[in-house]
């Protein structure tokens, strides 16, 4: 009989666990809903023609568009005030007529607003959070709140040249509508696969530099038994270290299931040299029993491919080729 209930017990307190591991999924857009473009972070100078043009873009799948009131606001570096830019966001997430939250742009400023919000009528009702970069500080608090966000383009991606963002612009419209989600990327040299020909996990992750500024805090993500996504820009290559280092010592790569690498893009050249490629740096920092996949099409360039962070995705490897597959 105490068995019995040992193991009654130990079932509870597992599905509870599993439970609390599956991230809420927020609806998909329908024609006729209505998606807001804020500005969280960095100024917007001179680029309402670029916001018109997003504004448009959505309007073309037939969604309804609310632009956040303060969204050309100047503040010094940022798009507005802490306050002006969280007005905006706080709008966005208690109004339920809102299905999406996508960023106008990224830079700096998303983690300085983060604490001035309050999330109670999100998580009654669940909507995506779109962007990149900056955004990463909102993809790691709502992962770690629980719910799903979008890593995809922003309004100022528009402004790539538009022959280069096809693929870019495709991949969003069906992240957001809910059409599956598949890539497949040439196999890289640098590859460290360890032989598995499959793996499976829940991704996470973001901009380098923005996780490893989440360390100690409540939207530090938990990536145990998870795939974790990184790009950065702009960095030297020991700045990509140091960052990679206090990940590890922190204990965020103990039990990952695979890194994925995006974009490392305009790296900067120290006087120093550092004596390795970046796909070395990235090798030698993460632990030799941990699989890791390059080149995959995200990050700070004009083919950035949505990825769904906190959904299931399954990684197979061939000869050739590396499929990523979003259940």
């Amino acid at each position: 009989m105490k068995n019995k209930i040992i193991t009654f017990l130990i079932l509870i307190v597992c599905t509870v666990f599993q439970a609390q591991e599956k991230l809420v999924s927020p609806p998909y857009l329908q024609k006729g809903d209505t998606i807001a473009i804020v500005a969280p972070a960095g100024i917007l100078k001179n680029r309402q023609a670029t916001i018109l043009k997003a504004k448009k873009l959505a309007e073309n799948w037939g969604l309804h568009v609310l632009i956040g009131k303060n969204i050309y606001n100047n503040n010094n570096h940022f798009a507005g005030t802490d306050i002006e830019r969280c007005q905006d966001f706080q709008d966005a997430l208690d109004n339920a007529s809102i299905k999406a939250i996508w960023a106008a742009r990224g830079g700096y400023g998303s983690v300085r607003i983060l604490d001035l919000l309050d999330f109670t009528k999100f998580k009654q009702h669940p909507k995506w959070i779109i962007g990149y970069s900056d955004i990463t500080a909102f993809h790691n608090h709502v992962n770690a709140l629980g719910v799903e966000t979008l890593h995809a383009m922003m309004a100022t991606s528009l402004e790539e040249k538009p022959e280069e963002i096809i693929e870019t612009i495709a991949s969003f419209k069906n992240a957001l509508f809910g059409d599956k989600l598949s890539y497949t990327i040439p196999n890289s040299s640098y590859n460290r696969t360890l032989g598995l020909s499959k793996i499976e996990g829940k991704m996470l992750g973001g901009n380098l530099a923005i996780q490893a500024s989440m360390l100690g805090s409540k939207s530090q993500m938990n990536t145990d038994n998870k795939i974790l996504f990184i790009e950065e820009i702009g960095e030297y290559k020991y700045a990509i270290d140091r960052m990679l280092q206090s990940l590890k010592r922190a204990g965020y790569f103990n039990k990952l299931k695979a890194v994925v690498v995006g974009d490392m893009s305009l790296i900067k050249k120290n006087s120093t040299k550092w004596g390795s490629s970046i796909e070395q740096l990235i090798l030698d920092a993460i632990p030799n029993d941990i699989p890791v996949i390059f080149d995959f099409p995200a990050g700070h360039e004009a083919d950035n491919r949505a990825l769904i962070f906190g959904r299931k995705v399954k990684v197979e490897e061939d000869m050739e080729d590396v499929n990523l597959v979003f259940n």
